[in-house]
Formats: C-alpha cells, structure tokens, sequence
C-alpha cells in the first residue's frame, strides 16, 4: 500500500496555546483513520492544522511522500487536502448543483457525476442547500469533497445532528470513498461504535497527546481498553505506528 498522508512529531495549536504535541500519524491509501477522544482533546486543531488552516509549531506533514508548508490551505487542498468541515460550509442559497459547481475542478468530474455516490440528491438538483434536511446536507458536503478528488480526506464530525439511520449510511458511504477512489480518511467522530466499524485503525488522543492505537476492530472489541485512554487513563499502545 502507499502511505497517502504521514506527519511525524506535529504539534500545534491557536496562537500562543498548544492544543496537540509531538504527533505521529501514518494513513495508507485506501484506509480509514478513527481520531477519537474526548471534547477538548485537540482533535478539531489536528485536522485544521492537517489542512493548513492553521500553522504548525512543529513537525512535518506529507502527502505522497512530499512535505506540505504549513498555514497554506490552497496549497495542501491543490495537492489533494480536503477537509470536511463540522459546521458543513455550504453556500445555502445555492442549489445542489451550484454548490458541487463552485468546488469541481477544471480537468476533474462533472457535477452530475455525485450522484452515482449519493443517489438521493438527484431529487433535490434544483433545491437550495439551505433548504435540505440535515442528512441530505451532510450528503452534499461529502459530494463537494468528493468531487475535489480528494487524496486526503479529513472529516469532522459527520454524525453532529444526524438521525441514527442516516449516520449508518453515510459512514458506509465514507468506507466506500476510500476504498473506490483510494484516498486516505482521517474521521474525527464522537460516534464512537461506528467510528470503529468502518475505520481501519483508531487513534485516541486525549489532553493533546496519541494514548492509544489500534487496529480498530481490537479495540472496538477492548471497550476497557477503550475507556481507559477515552477518559483520562494511560494505556498501552497496541501497535508501534498506525
């Protein structure tokens, strides 16, 4: 497998405060990364700094090999960063079709493409974004982020908001987009359970720091494990590098 993203010793934060340190991550193509933790664990920074958002204090990211500049989100997005964002950023007096307009790219698919992913927007094409039910946003979202071909994709929160059947679906749709389109998935997810069923590996970080990795079906099946570092315990780490 190719290794799509690796950052090795990242730290970071929001100004003068340090909200991850000394990071290490390794996401293949084709695979599902769970960043897990608790609210305040640095877990939202990570991915902002991830798609140069925000700038590094130290350490390295790399996509395909090559080293990104930090705090230059068009240059990481150009070389395949997209992030997907908990707030959804959609332009909401724009149709679906609009939307997936203003984030295509040149030589990349056609709008209408989207739709062989997410079926469900054909029926909504002329509809405002503003005007979709939470779970159909969230869809557009997705498509917007797909259609960038993405190498990297960094999704925030999927399930904020959502009804638990449209939340199965959707994460069943992220394990098919890395999978088909052989891009890596870093998923920061609150929904712990479903988080680890479609990811690969898992990661907690707890009080800016990795206190667990792990094959993600080992640890869905270690819940103590799984609680011990989730709510402030040090455990042991399960596998050297994820």
């Amino acid at each position: 497998m190719t290794t799509r993203l690796e950052c090795a010793g990242l730290t970071g934060g929001h100004g003068s405060a340090t909200a991850f340190r000394d990071v290490d991550l390794t996401v293949e193509e084709g695979t599902v990364l769970a960043l897990l933790g608790p609210n305040g664990a640095g877990k939202t920074t990570l991915l902002l700094t991830l798609a140069g958002l925000l700038p590094a204090k130290a350490g390295t990211v790399a996509v395909d090999g090559a080293t990104l500049r930090g705090g230059r989100p068009a240059l990481a997005n150009r070389t395949g960063v997209v992030l997907v964002p908990d707030n959804r950023c959609l332009f909401t007096t724009l149709t679906v079709e609009e939307n997936l307009r203003t984030a295509a790219r040149r030589t990349g698919p056609k709008p209408r493409t989207m739709l062989e992913v997410f079926p469900e927007l054909d029926k909504r094409w002329d509809v405002p974004a503003g005007a979709l039910s939470g779970g159909e946003q969230q869809m557009l979202v997705m498509a917007r982020a797909l259609i960038q071909r993405p190498r990297v994709l960094l999704v925030d929160e999927l399930s904020m908001g959502l009804a638990p059947l449209v939340v199965e679906s959707l994460f069943e749709t992220v394990g098919r987009i890395a999978s088909d389109h052989g891009c890596a998935v870093v998923l920061v997810e609150q929904h712990v359970r479903i988080a680890l069923e479609v990811a690969d590996q898992a990661v907690i970080l707890n009080r800016g720091s990795i206190v667990l990795r792990s094959p993600a079906r080992e640890l869905a099946a270690a819940p103590e494990q799984l609680e011990a570092a989730y709510f402030g315990g040090h455990a042991t780490r399960t596998d050297p590098k994820s």
